[in-house]
């Protein structure tokens, strides 16, 4: 796979050559002019990751040539081939945006060393970029991201559901983000100046849970020295999260039941009556209607909390939020570690949206965060990634031989879809742009088009 494509202006003819061939051999796609004039019409008939520019050419000079550029876009990168005696011009030409300067006789390292910075500010710039498109739109809820469809219908769900005070009832695996949508949900709320209470069901012994959520009076029971407030009275105002309600035993179900339906509720041992002003938010990884029908959990219960449902999907479900969520945590752990991990390789990449990630989205920050601590700076790639992440792939490719010949499939249909799913993912990944997509999969352009025509995939995507 070539690293990136570079256009070379120079009117020297061996040292063009020399250069170009320097940039082959390190994996490069290059092409070569003799000088400015022919570099806009190769820049104007192709995109390319970087331009090398001698600065004294005939017709038109590398000053001029990077002038043209930037003023095409400020963010193509350009180097600057110059002698000695014309060092001053070279500085004028980083004011104008070069992005390096190499100076005659060029060398080969500083040229390697030079090129493969360049490449790589790109490539980060590239991706903050990105990552930032698709964060712009979400940052109002409160952390939680994704821009795969089906976390697009739960921020429509949050934002519809938010200043109402309807009873939630979040449900997901574990991991998947129930809280953060529950904060969501209160900070978009009128209740958002107020207090939202956590209490995790399933974290808290059953004989110590009736107190934290109601409170005691002194003396209730032993150890009961003083008053102790509840949760449901440090919400008032608020709102209370009930996370892993279905780990609540059924004497504290018909307890919580009472607060829904009739808004009051009593410490233990006491007998003064209190008004429970809360909006109530309730999650679980259970799956609620069955226990219904087992009689674990309470019907009547159920269909109070269950007014308003959101299912959040696990990370295996949600595509392209696994890339920008990596993205996403690389960044911030590079900042709270004082790192400098700058990108993930494409082969790492392709690992971590292939694997399952049965702990979801905490799952994926955990691992960020051992990456980014053991890596310190540069780039992640496989031999980084668990043994579990690469294990797991290999283990799901060797299975599949086994069930195509238990099967039986037809093998050019077979590959046609797996080539036309592979087209669309790059395509919907660039928002619709070939030039971009043909980027992801180093393909040209050209390429691309006759790919998207022979497989008969609709030509509405951008030029």
């Amino acid at each position: 796979m070539k690293k990136g494509k570079i256009l070379v202006a120079d009117d020297n003819d061996l040292s063009r050559e020399n250069l170009a061939q320097l940039l082959m051999d390190s994996d490069y796609e290059v092409k070569t002019v003799s000088d400015g004039r022919e570099g806009i019409e190769a820049f104007l008939e192709d995109k390319f990751d970087l331009v090398i520019t001698d600065l004294r050419m005939p017709n038109v000079d590398g000053m001029e040539f990077l002038k043209y550029i930037k003023d095409i876009n400020k963010d193509n990168l350009v180097i600057m081939i110059t002698g000695h005696g014309t060092i001053n011009a070279a500085v004028i030409a980083m004011k104008m945006g070069a992005f390096d300067f190499i100076t005659k006789p060029i060398k080969d390292d500083l040229v390697k060393l030079s090129v493969e910075r360049a490449m790589s500010f790109a490539k980060l710039r590239e991706e903050n970029i990105s990552l930032k498109e698709h964060l712009k739109d979400k940052q109002d809820f409160d952390k939680i991201i994704g821009y795969s469809d089906c976390m697009k219908k739960v921020f429509d769900t949050i934002d519809k559901v938010s200043n109402s005070d309807s009873t939630v009832l979040i449900t997901g695996e574990s991991g998947t983000g129930k809280e953060l949508v529950a904060r969501a949900i209160h900070f978009k709320s009128d209740r958002h100046n107020q207090p939202m209470i956590p209490v995790n069901c399933g974290a808290i012994p059953e004989d110590l849970l009736e107190s934290e959520l109601f409170g005691h009076e002194k003396g209730a029971f032993t150890g009961a020295i003083r008053n102790r407030m509840g949760r449901f009275e440090l919400a008032q105002g608020g709102t209370i999260f009930l996370d892993e309600i279905g780990d609540m035993s059924p004497a504290l179900q018909v307890k919580v039941l009472r607060v829904i339906q009739e808004k009051q509720f009593e410490r233990i041992g006491g007998v003064k009556t209190i008004t429970a002003d809360v909006r109530i938010i309730a999650a679980t990884n259970q799956n609620l209607e069955a226990a219904v029908a087992e009689k674990k959990f309470r019907e009547d219960l159920f269909y109070r909390i269950n007014v308003i449902p959101i299912n959040l999907p696990p990370l295996r479900e949600r595509g392209s939020d696994i890339l920008i969520l990596a993205n996403h945590f690389l960044m911030t752990f590079n900042a709270l570690k004082k790192k400098n991990v700058e990108r993930f390789s494409p082969s790492a990449l392709d690992y971590l949206m292939r694997y399952t990630w049965p702990g979801n989205v905490r799952e994926l920050q955990n691992l960020i965060e051992m990456l980014v601590v053991m890596k310190e700076d540069g780039e992640i790639t496989v031999e980084d990634l668990p043994a579990k992440i690469y294990n797991a792939q290999n283990e799901n490719a060797s299975a599949a031989p086994v069930l195509f010949m238990e099967s039986g499939i037809d093998f050019n249909d077979y590959i046609g879809q797996i080539e036309k799913d592979i087209l669309l993912k790059a395509l919907k990944l660039s928002g619709g742009v070939k030039n971009r997509a043909a980027k992801l999969l180093n393909l040209n352009r050209t390429t691309l088009v006759e790919k998207l025509k022979r497989l008969n995939i609709a030509n509405d995507w951008v030029d």
